[in-house]
């Protein structure tokens, strides 16, 4: 008998909870690879047992269902096996960024209430020193350097082997993470996804091919919404995860050729490196069933590239962390399409509304907003900020406000054209960067452009371009600006081009605008005349 018997009658039920569906793979395909890293492998029952080690000592720590463990590390599997671990304690957690600055991790750590905190060597050498005074200090939170084998470290922190915690049965709403969003200034905002979410999450996997035969390849952090999501619903289908720490192009081929991966999430930036190896079409990829994208925007120019040369399905996922509204894209079903980003998935309701949040007909432009059965519970602490977060509509039906202007095309496929905050108005018009990055990414010089709005005294706002050129490629600045002006609306031109190595990304493979609009602000280029249109160097 095999995990794939169990599959359909317990993920068919309203609720349940991975922790259950892990813990019936391992009775039922006890030495199967749950977690594969860096050559280390798990069976399901191995981790069924670390899983249950990790809640009883959680109990005997006292650290109650509801409350919240942090953990901040690299990728590992013990990462992997304590997140399971606090949920079968119904104890939820806050993955923290281990590449955020200290007083950010300082800040989210307290913002989340963690009992306790459970870091790797590298970051906890780096914690700041007001979070680590001795444990006996009060108000301390204890600590556990995962991969210490002193007696700070995880083993010595775990209760013996075949030690079985209370049983603890969590309720839909009660909390499963807290993901802090990848904000660079403020108080940090804790999104609380509850245990119904993961839920519809593991429903929807069975969608895309995943069972228990499947070999994912996960290579984004474990800190991501995108990774949880794909890591808890590949293990809730009793599949095997190949955990990827530092992504190389060169390292990813080579291990989804040795796994035999089938499943693969990639965001946009990574497709973009792989394909740009120059090996990548001598590796066997052949394995693969389906691939997919989600947290930053896709180049059309870019999905038929990954549909061409690399074997299985795309899907592009459309939608927010705080969860309301997902479309999907299938792009091997729709080649014609890859401009957008799909229909609404089933059971979800996509909608746009105006500034004034009524809401528009289809095929006008608006901000998009969004319910399904995954949304979050709110924002951790900031009641206000929840608030402002949703929209309802003359029913009472709670939606999420995505932030994101887009538009309904004629076929009922969602259009996004940019991100609220980042559009720029110039004139009294509305200019939306995306617009302009695809015609800057048609130049042949052009491998990437990104485009703030800078502060302009004629027109309120004025477009500046960002781009890095293809390896080996050669252009300058000011041609690059006058090309794309040549394509471009009058009202949407751009007023200065500057050429970068590279483009500043946060985890999830997103653009940081913040810090492109620090770049130039401590330089900006001279306009000549007071003219933001003149013919400008800024390299």
């Amino acid at each position: 008998m095999t995990g794939a018997y169990i599959q359909p009658d317990l993920l068919s039920r309203d609720f349940g909870t991975i922790s259950e569906l892990v813990r019936a793979h391992a009775r039922l395909r006890p030495n199967h690879a749950a977690l594969i890293h860096d050559g280390r492998r798990l069976d399901y029952s191995a981790l069924d047992n670390l899983a249950d080690r990790v809640a009883a000592t959680l109990q005997r720590d006292q650290v109650s269902p509801r409350h919240t463990v942090a953990i901040c590390a690299s990728t590992g599997i013990d990462y992997a096996a304590l997140f399971l671990g606090s949920l079968r304690a119904g104890v939820a957690v806050a993955p923290l960024a281990d590449s955020a600055a200290p007083r950010a991790l300082e800040a989210a750590a307290a913002d989340s209430g963690a009992r306790i905190l459970f870091l790797d060597r590298a970051v906890a050498s780096a914690w700041p020193p007001a979070a680590s005074a001795p444990d006996t200090s009060p108000g301390a939170v204890p600590r556990v350097v995962i991969d210490d084998r002193g007696p700070s470290g995880l083993e010595h922190w775990l209760v013996e082997q075949g030690t079985i915690p209370e049983r603890i049965d969590p309720q839909p709403d009660w909390p499963f993470n807290v993901i802090y969003s990848s904000g660079t200034t403020g108080v940090p905002k804790g999104i609380v996804q509850p245990h119904s979410f993961r839920w519809a999450n593991a429903q929807r996997a069975r969608l895309y091919g995943y069972d228990s035969d499947s070999v994912t390849l996960l290579s984004t952090p474990m800190y991501s919404n995108t990774t949880l999501a794909t890591l808890f619903g590949a293990l809730a289908l009793g599949g095997t995860v190949v955990l990827m720490g530092k992504f190389t192009a060169g390292g990813y081929l080579a291990l989804a050729q040795e796994t035999c991966a089938t499943h693969t999430m990639l965001v946009p930036v990574q497709y973009q490196r792989l394909l740009l190896h120059e090996d990548f079409d001598r590796f066997d990829l052949s394995s693969y069933r389906m691939k997919f994208s989600t947290g930053a925007p896709f180049a059309p120019a870019l999905k038929e590239q990954v549909l061409r040369r690399w074997p299985g399905g795309l899907i592009e996922i459309y939608g927010m962390t705080e969860g309301g509204g997902y479309c999907m894209l299938e792009a091997h079903k729709y080649p014609n399409k890859l401009h957008t980003v799909g229909t609404p998935m089933p059971h979800h309701d996509i909608r746009l509304i105006d500034e004034a949040g009524r809401e528009l007909p289809g095929g006008e432009t608006g901000e998009i907003v969004g319910h399904s059965p995954a949304m979050m519970s709110g924002y951790l602490n900031q009641p206000s900020k929840t608030r402002d977060a949703e929209w309802r509509d003359s029913t009472g039906k709670r939606f999420i406000r995505s932030g994101d202007i887009g538009r309904m095309d004629a076929d009922g496929f969602l259009v996004l054209l940019d991100r609220k905050k980042d559009m720029i108005i110039s004139g009294g018009f509305n200019v939306y960067p995306g617009d302009l990055e695809a015609v800057l990414r048609e130049h042949p010089a052009v491998l990437e452009a990104a485009v703030i709005g800078v502060a302009s005294p004629r027109w309120g706002e004025t477009p500046v371009a960002f781009v890095v050129l293809k390896e080996g490629a050669h252009a300058e600045a000011a041609n690059l600006t006058a090309w794309a002006n040549e394509r471009l609306g009058k009202m949407q031109r751009i007023a200065v081009t500057m050429i970068a190595n590279s483009l500043p990304r946060n985890g999830a493979g997103k653009v940081m605008r913040p810090a492109l609009r620090e770049v130039y602000l401590a330089s900006p280029p001279r306009f000549e005349g007071g003219n933001p249109l003149a013919d400008v160097r800024g390299e």
